[in-house]
């Protein structure tokens, strides 16, 4: 009978259209979704998306204008100074979505690039296996060792302070993990059927490590970049705090932050604001990241 029972829900349920193959993208956006905080937290990093890409176009002043007529104006909502204004009367708000603006790029760029590096990387030493696999893996070992901040550090004072050299310098060094990662998931996958059969068929070495293995590779190469761009946030903002950052005329979160520190005692919003939104910000795409590895690797909550 409960045998019986079982076999008619299921008829019901197939004639209703209700059971249906979903794929790895369907099932893990549909566990993304059940999770609360990380639907909380894409709110939260959609507005300060939304407030920092369209927001300055309707506040009366710009990031760099100064108002004469409000130096060192603390917070007010009569003068139109929601977050007050710095030493030089520029409106806080105006400069802390710029900053938000600026270190979301530095933060989605240098993330793009470590993918490329990295993905590619550890796909070829993955793949090619024996002594180019060793040497290649040896390669990141030494870049491993090496002082991650020193080294950007040296890079920025080497070839000069602008925000396309910080890109490169912080892509460049992030790739590692990602090449480690990606080496592991393809010496799994690279003796499979299909993989085979690919081999067999005449396919190159170039096109079996792009076509077929990197494209199987999209779970983890997701959740890492998800992880990425919170840490690479923090580094900007460290650099930028330390003056190897972004330089004026941009600003970024750690640039006010910095500023805000040396005036903490006597202006003490231009430190309170931008650091709230680097915690949202940090926060929001941690609680995200954590939801996507929830959402493509269930079983490792």
């Amino acid at each position: 009978m409960i045998l019986q029972s079982f076999k008619c829900n299921l008829f019901n349920d197939v004639a209703e259209g209700e059971v249906s193959g979903r794929s790895l993208w369907q099932e893990a956006m549909l566990r993304l979704r059940r999770n609360k905080a990380a639907m909380i937290a894409s709110a939260i990093l959609a507005l300060l998306i939304i407030a920092a890409l369209f927001l300055p176009a309707f506040l009366p002043y710009g990031y760099e204008d100064p108002d004469w007529n409000a130096f060192r104006a603390p917070p007010s909502i009569e003068s139109g100074h929601y977050f007050g204004t710095d030493q030089n009367g520029r409106d806080l708000l105006a400069r802390t979505l710029y900053g938000t603006r600026v270190s979301l790029l530095v933060a989605l760029v240098a993330t793009f690039v470590s993918i490329v590096i990295g993905v590619s990387y550890g796909a070829i030493a993955g793949y090619m296996g024996g002594r180019i696999d060793q040497a290649m893996m040896r390669f990141v070992d030494i870049m491993y060792a090496l002082p991650y901040i020193l080294f950007v550090i040296l890079l920025m004072v080497i070839f000069g302070r602008n925000v396309y050299l910080l890109f490169a310098a912080i892509g460049m060094l992030e790739w590692l993990t990602m090449a480690r990662i990606v080496r592991g998931q393809t010496l799994a996958i690279k003796n499979r059927e299909f993989i085979e059969a690919a081999r067999a068929s005449g396919r190159s070495s170039a096109a079996i490590i792009f076509r077929h293995i990197v494209p199987n590779l999209v779970g983890p190469v997701v959740i890492y970049a998800a992880l990425t761009v919170p840490e690479i946030v923090a580094t900007e903002s460290f650099l930028s705090y330390l003056g190897f950052g972004v330089q004026e005329p941009l600003t970024s979160l750690g640039t006010l932050i910095a500023e805000g520190s040396d005036a903490m005692e006597v202006l003490p919003w231009l430190l309170w604001f931008p650091a709230a939104f680097l915690v949202l910000l940090l926060m929001s795409l941690l609680f995200i990241g954590d939801g996507l590895r929830d959402a493509f690797d269930p079983k490792d909550r």
